[in-house]
Parts: structure tokens; C-alpha cells; sequence
């Protein structure tokens, strides 16, 4: 059987973890290195190094590693890719809204990816009116299950003292996919959300070269 790792720092990790699970007849082997976390989110550079010490044993020894981090994924996959050529690796991209007309996009994302030449990219090539919440705390309390519905609903207050009415929703965090239900709740059921769990597990399913449909255990 095929063996795809899954590396993050946190819930939202696990989350994609089950969903390969669910959806494809492969082992999947959980590398969720809750203990560096903070510095896994805090800069591109720490994120590398954890990730260096953390997947030393997978390495050259599975069919895939998956980035299932938003910061690591856009600054280091290609780092990855170069360094361990026998190793495939595919990583979380940024989801831009498929939408031909081009609506208000609001990015929920963590500060370490908001500052990456790679976002400020991102964000250019859209060519849409967006606004980026930086939200830092927001991953631990997700983690531990103590986010609150106020905490997410202060959002609102922050947008409509900007006059930004949210259309779309980019999620550029994998732990918010988790809270992608209660975002629904406060910004009304017709807005899009856009993540990058679909997106990614399609490039799973190719470069395992897996063939037939979404196939099931």
C-alpha cells in the first residue's frame, strides 16, 4: 500500500490527514509536530528546520509527503523538491476564487504568510479588492477547541469599520477549515469560501498517479 505522510503543527493537519483517509487506499502516517508550533507559524525559515528534523526519517522512505501548512508550502516546497529530488512532496497552494466576476475577497490568514513575498504575489494577481485579516491566535485556540463564536464575530466589526462587505472568503490557514461552518453563520450562507484542501488533494490523487475516481478503502 502507498504511504503518504502528512506534515503540520496542528488540528489542521489532522483534518486533511482523515480526509485522505476517507478518500484513498493509502496508509497515511500523521507527522503533527504539536511541540514546535509556534515556531513552525512564526517564520519561514523556523518552518524549514522543523520540518528538516521532523520528516528526517520519512524521507527517501514514502510515496509523498504532504505540506498540509499554508507558510511552509509557498516558501519551501520548492526547497524541498530541489534538495530531496527522490522524495515527492506537494504542498498547500493559495486558492484564488474561480469566479469570473470579480468580487470582494477576504483573506483569513496568519501574519508570517501575510508577510511572504509569496502572498504579496498572490494577492497582485488576483485583481480584486482584498482585505487580509492577520489572525495569530486563532490556530492555537482552534487547536485546543477554545475559539468562540464572539471571537469569530468580531470580525465583522473590524470589516464594516473598513466599509468592506465580504463576498468571498480565502482561507490561508489550515486549522480555519475547521471553523468554516461557523464563518458561513456570520457571513450568511451565500458567501464562498475557498480552501485549499480540494485543490491539493487532487495533486495527491495524480502525482500517486491513482486511477478510476475518488477511489475508497
Amino acid at each position: 500500500m502507498l504511504k503518504v505522510v502528512v506534515f503540520d503543527s496542528g488540528f489542521g493537519g489532522e483534518l486533511f490527514a482523515d480526509k485522505i483517509e476517507e478518500e484513498l487506499p493509502v496508509e497515511v502516517i500523521r507527522v503533527i509536530d504539536w511541540r514546535n508550533a509556534e515556531k513552525i507559524l512564526k517564520s519561514a525559515r523556523e518552518a524549514r528546520k522543523v520540518a528538516k528534523n521532523s520528516l528526517k526519517p520519512y524521507i527517501g522512505n514514502v510515496d509523498l509527503i504532504v505540506f498540509a501548512n499554508h507558510l511552509l508550502s509557498i516558501t519551501s516546497l520548492k526547497y524541498f523538491q530541489r534538495k530531496y529530488k527522490n522524495q515527492k512532496f506537494v504542498g498547500f497552494s493559495l486558492k484564488e476564487p474561480d469566479s469570473f466576476v470579480k468580487k470582494k475577497v477576504l483573506i483569513l490568514t496568519t501574519k508570517a504568510v501575510a508577510r511572504t513575498i509569496n502572498f504579496y504575489q498572490f494577492k497582485f494577481k488576483m485583481h480584486r479588492d482584498v482585505c487580509t485579516l492577520t489572525l495569530d491566535e486563532w490556530p492555537e485556540k482552534i487547536d485546543d477547541g477554545e475559539l468562540t463564536d464572539v471571537e469569530i464575530g468580531r470580525m465583522t466589526k473590524t470589516l464594516e469599520d473598513a466599509k468592506f462587505k465580504t463576498e468571498e472568503i480565502i482561507l490561508a490557514c489550515a486549522q480555519f477549515n475547521d471553523i468554516k461552518e461557523d464563518l458561513k453563520k456570520v457571513f450568511g450562507g451565500n458567501v464562498r469560501i475557498y480552501d485549499s484542501f480540494d485543490m491539493t488533494f487532487r495533486r495527491i490523487y495524480k502525482v500517486l498517479r491513482l486511477r478510476g475516481g475518488m477511489l475508497k478503502k
